[in-house]
């Protein structure tokens, strides 16, 4: 029985998009030990078989302070513990579990879940990320990118482990995520959802800007709402907006089904995506979507079939594709959902990324 340790800056995050693979490596006969620096998720997680270890992380930014003691967590965790591999997901992980692994000879493979805007903006802090990228990956047995445009980065920059592989994404669970009737609302309102994190990089000035230029111009036959956490400083904005009656906002949510049940389309204005979970729940659920036409999104949505694609940072890019969306008939909306669900199950089945991780775990620790 291989040992297998999972290094992850969110339970929440291990849990909804990557608890196959932690069932498939049990199932397979593995230990499997997971690293994490919240209890959102981990009692699911450890009630699963999963053995639960906390290690803080800081998640935003870089404090030197910070950093060296999980340098020294990580260190302190891979000698007792002399996992035979260790799988790591997001930056923090990445860079410093990896180049401890490197350091100690111990396997292990990364997933890139998407670069930010660090590595659009030449200075100082991108040339120093990215020399940690190279030290942090440089003996890393398989990168798995999320996006192609990921992929074309790192090897323009010389981030190179010994082999990479493309995947969809975290993929979708097709059978958690089923199929809903598309919603024939008696009252006419067509109803958008944003699902995610309110942020700048996620496009919330955007959307708040969309919010009001299509209540001025549909009044109460449109609706708009928000479902998730407000990291930044919004709350006056998103008061002001609740109080004329433009937007809904609703806290973070587990289980998102019941509000996708619910909308006539779901809207992503994010600047940045590795492959959005939000898109492919939407679709798997059979919605159309409106998404920024960046890497990570313009995979998903066939613009015109399943959904539209904007401008990312234009708010007046998305109000035009969402007006577009208002002037569809409800019978091509019907359509356009379809057309979502059956692409998800031609290229996004989440059990085909889980085979392709397996595979690779195989061959590694064969």
């Amino acid at each position: 029985m291989s040992k297998v340790l999972i290094l992850a800056n969110s339970s929440g995050g291990l849990y909804d998009f990557r608890n196959e693979l932690l069932l498939r490596l049990l199932k397979a006969g593995h230990e499997v030990l997971t690293s994490l620096p919240d209890d959102l998720r981990t009692k699911d997680i450890a009630e699963e078989g999963c053995r639960v270890i906390h290690t803080e992380i800081n998640r935003r930014g870089m404090n030197p302070v910070q950093d060296l003691r999980l340098i020294r967590s990580y260190r302190k965790l891979l000698k007792e513990e002399k996992p035979d591999l260790v799988i790591t997901y997001t930056i923090k992980p990445n860079i410093y579990g990896g180049y401890l692994c490197r350091r100690l000879h111990i396997p292990y493979i990364t997933t890139i879940t998407g670069l930010g805007s660090t590595f659009e903006r030449e200075g100082f802090t991108k040339k120093l990320i990215v020399r940690m990228y190279r030290a942090g990956l440089k003996g890393c047995e398989c990168i798995f990118f999320q996006n192609a445009e990921n992929r074309d980065i790192f090897r323009t920059l010389g981030i190179r482990g010994k082999a990479d592989q493309l995947v969809g994404g975290s993929g979708v669970d097709l059978k958690r995520h089923t199929q809903e009737p598309y919603p024939g609302h008696q009252d006419d309102v067509t109803r958008f959802v944003y699902i995610g994190r309110l942020m700048r990089e996620k496009g919330t000035d955007e959307y708040l800007a969309a919010a009001q230029a299509m209540h001025e111009k549909y009044g109460d036959l449109v609706s708009m709402a928000t479902i998730g956490y407000c990291d930044e400083d919004y709350q006056t904005r998103l008061d002001e907006l609740t109080a004329r009656g433009m937007l809904k906002v609703i806290p973070y949510q587990k289980d998102i089904h019941p509000y996708l049940r619910e909308a006539d389309a779901v809207v992503m204005p994010s600047w940045h995506e590795g492959m959005s979970n939000v898109l492919m729940e939407a679709s798997a659920t059979g919605r159309p979507v409106l998404a920024s036409d960046i890497s990570g999104c313009r995979e998903l949505v066939e613009d015109g079939t399943t959904g539209f694609l904007f401008t990312a940072g234009d708010a007046q890019s998305l109000i035009q594709a969402m007006t577009r969306f208002m002037e569809t008939t409800p019978e091509k909306r019907a359509q356009m959902g379809l057309a979502a669900r059956k692409k998800m199950e031609r290229e996004f089945d989440r059990q085909c990324i889980i085979d392709a991780y397996m595979d690779k775990i195989g061959e590694i620790l064969s």
